[in-house]
């Protein structure tokens, strides 16, 4: 997509038009396919049998975990036990609040987990609007990660690693463009693999080595660790995801475990901007203060959409630049 809108300016289209999860849904499926297409294709003698077994097999690779997550998600949902252990988790951390807060600021709690239950739906009333927009939000935004997938399994399809480069200028412009997007894209992804690497091993000491020790594990740890590692493939917003589930397990052993773990994944959070700045500005050859600065502006000008876009631009600009003998 940005490859025929020509390089960097069709990846600042990208960010205009609100496309990022397009554009990245697409080249992790053109990339998935292209790496196993190659890797059967050594051992089929027909490309057309490769192509739809690298097809079927990246369709499990990204469907059945979504399969999985999604069915046991709506298992919890309908038995009722997820909300009923939420709410009797709120009420223990609201009790130890209302001993803990002085008496002036103990009157802006809820009283009870029944006074909470009223509060949120009073609130989900009145802000019916927002929640319906948001809820329009999150729909158009799976919507585009499916639109990605399929855009990228169909150019991986019709335009293998090995086609031949057209003479027609507009032709070689785009693919050029793309071939240099998808550089960078590899390059980038490669680093945000060690990246969440190195977070779910922060986490690992966390969940597996200062929990136990102070005699208060979590349950589920295992699924928590695998879930930071999958979320920690997407920048920034991926700690996000994780560390929401890991907070709310921590409710069950109280208000003081809950904040213990809120501050060391807050700590980790932080501290990802570092990561990032200093593995993938090493993977593309950009100084850390380099990267770091291109991240915080494009996440000024673009919000979280930039944040994530950034590594991957400036891997392209580098590109260019080194290229032209800029740098």
């Amino acid at each position: 997509m940005a490859g025929i809108c020509g390089g960097q300016l069709g990846s600042v289209a990208v960010l205009a038009l609100h496309l990022t999860a397009v554009l990245f849904a697409a080249l992790t499926a053109y990339a998935l396919i292209s790496a196993l297409y190659v890797f059967i294709s050594g051992r089929l003698k027909t490309r057309a049998a490769a192509r739809l077994l690298a097809v079927a097999a990246a369709a499990c690779c990204v469907g059945l975990p979504l399969y999985f997550i999604g069915n046991w998600a709506g298992d919890r949902a309908v038995s009722g036990g997820m909300g009923a252990g939420l709410l009797k988790q709120a009420a223990s951390v609201l009790e130890q609040l209302h001993t803990l807060l002085p008496q002036n600021a103990e009157q802006y709690l809820p009283e009870s987990a029944e006074h909470l239950r009223a509060m949120a739906a009073e609130a989900l009333h009145l802000h019916a609007a927002q929640i319906q927009a948001g809820g329009m939000d999150a729909l158009r935004l799976f919507g585009h990660i499916i639109a990605g997938l399929v855009i990228g399994a169909i150019a991986a399809v019709q335009a293998p690693p090995e086609r031949a480069v057209s003479d027609k200028p507009l032709v070689r412009a785009a693919s050029q463009g793309f071939g240099r997007l998808y550089h960078s894209f590899i390059q980038v992804f490669g680093a945000q693999l060690k990246i969440s690497a190195l977070n779910t091993a922060l986490t690992a000491v966390y969940l597996l080595g200062i929990l136990p020790l102070i005699g208060k594990p979590l349950p589920l740890t295992g699924a928590l660790l695998a879930l930071t590692f999958a979320a920690g493939l997407l920048p920034v917003v991926g700690n996000l995801i994780s560390n929401t589930f890991i907070v709310l397990l921590s409710l069950s052993h109280g208000l003081t475990l809950t904040l213990l773990s809120l501050s060391w994944l807050v700590g980790i959070h932080k501290l990802e901007y570092f990561f990032n700045a200093h593995i993938i500005g090493h993977k593309i050859k950009a100084a850390a203060w380099e990267l770091l600065t291109v991240m915080i502006a494009m996440e000024a000008a673009s919000g979280l959409p930039g944040l994530i876009c950034a590594p991957v631009m400036y891997a392209q600009l580098k590109s260019i630049w080194a290229e032209r003998a800029w740098v």
